[in-house]
């Protein structure tokens, strides 16, 4: 899509620290689906038009993070950081739309509403939702409910909003020091005009971790990205007593034979993670006669893997794990083996037991082989 008329330039704000996503990092700077949210705000600028002007406002440290962006550093408050976009704009803008990427999937369509619509009227225009839900007002100290507020008279705005370039720049002016909510309360304080256009249920804000999840779903109607792996494997009993199986040691069976501890279900689970996530086996990780793993717990490749899905923007959603053999006894303890596997793999692991019918080395009694399935998923957020 290609902008015509007045030339436009967007605000992009990125400034914000995202403390209510708990992640310790600039919200928009954080990742959805492999990208930031900034990325996915950009891009969907560029579908609205690749002759916009953009200006990306961003927190100290930030300016060189998107290549080819013109970026200037943002305020204390969302105030100050719409006044730097406004100095840094180039002086042949004439509408300047002040978008959020906190709202990263706004549709390239609302920014052409708005932008047709400012300059039709030379009004000041925000996208806007019905309100949906039932709404009543409290007493704020008792938080008793006081009456009934006409959801007809109200409306839920988002960005990005547009205005005539040289209005809004004098409403800041006018009110260096306000920190408004946002633009249109300023511009509606400096006596401009504010009317709406049809916004979009995609332009959400991201505030909170759920948020991202809800984001994911919009990026991949079809389903979260999830994926399934299977991993298996089988190991001989050695001549030493102390056997390492499912996490747990099991001192009156023989050890199973190997480089590491030989637990089959450890390694069957390694294996099913990063089948998942189109990683390789557990050899192609850390090699199956690597010296530093020689008699190595199955904690170490398992949490060793889970790195790896991470890694490559996933995690573990649950993992079973079917262990074959005559011996030991599961039963007694398959929920403290739940327990620890599930602390390893950082999401919950069932464990099962079944025998071979006196067929093949576990049928024998000569040895213990493990089935494992993983499911993960992509990752919602990542730094």
């Amino acid at each position: 899509m290609t902008s015509h008329g007045p030339r436009v330039a967007v605000i992009l704000l990125a400034a914000g620290s995202g403390t209510r996503m708990g992640k310790g990092h600039p919200k928009a700077f954080l990742e959805l689906d492999g990208r930031t949210l900034v990325e996915h705000a950009l891009e969907r600028i560029a579908l609205f038009s690749d002759e916009a002007d953009v200006v990306l406002v961003v927190p100290p440290g930030f300016e060189q993070v998107i290549d080819g962006v013109h970026s200037v550093v943002g305020g204390a408050t969302r105030h100050e950081s719409v006044s730097a976009g406004l100095r840094a704009l180039d002086p042949h803008v004439e509408i300047v739309l002040v978008h959020d990427s906190a709202r990263a999937l706004a549709p390239p369509d609302v920014f052409a509403r708005v932008a047709e619509a400012v300059a039709q009227t030379g009004h000041g225009i925000v996208p806007a939702l019905p309100v949906v839900d039932a709404l009543k007002s409290i007493d704020p100290e008792t938080q008793a409910l006081t009456g009934v507020v006409d959801r007809n008279t109200l409306t839920a705005v988002q960005t990005p909003q547009g205005f005539p370039r040289m209005s809004l720049q004098s409403a800041h002016e006018r009110f260096p020091n306000d920190d408004f909510h946002d633009d249109a309360a300023a511009y509606a304080a400096a006596g401009g005009v504010v009317t709406t256009v049809p916004g979009a249920v995609d332009a959400f804000k991201i505030t909170h971790p759920a948020d991202m999840e809800r984001a994911l779903v919009v990026l991949h109607p079809e389903g979260r990205d999830s994926r399934v792996g299977t991993g298996a494997d089988v190991h001989a009993f050695g001549s030493a007593p102390g056997l390492h199986l499912a996490g747990l040691l099991w001192p009156d069976e023989l050890e199973l034979a190997g480089h590491s501890d030989g637990d089959s279900a450890a390694h069957a689970i390694v294996d099913a993670l990063l089948a998942a996530a189109n990683l390789g086996d557990i050899g192609g990780m850390v090699g199956t006669d690597d010296p530093r793993f020689a008699n190595a717990h199955g904690d170490v490749f398992i949490r060793a893997a889970v790195e790896r899905l991470a890694e490559a923007g996933f995690e573990p959603v649950n993992v079973t794990v079917q262990i074959i053999g005559n011996r030991p006894k599961l039963a007694p303890r398959r929920r403290e083996a739940e327990g620890v596997l599930s602390d390893w793999v950082g999401a919950p692991v069932s464990v099962s037991a079944t025998t071979s019918d006196g067929l093949g080395i576990t049928g024998e009694g000569r040895g213990i082989a493990a089935i494992a399935t993983a499911l993960i998923r992509r990752i919602a957020a990542r730094r």
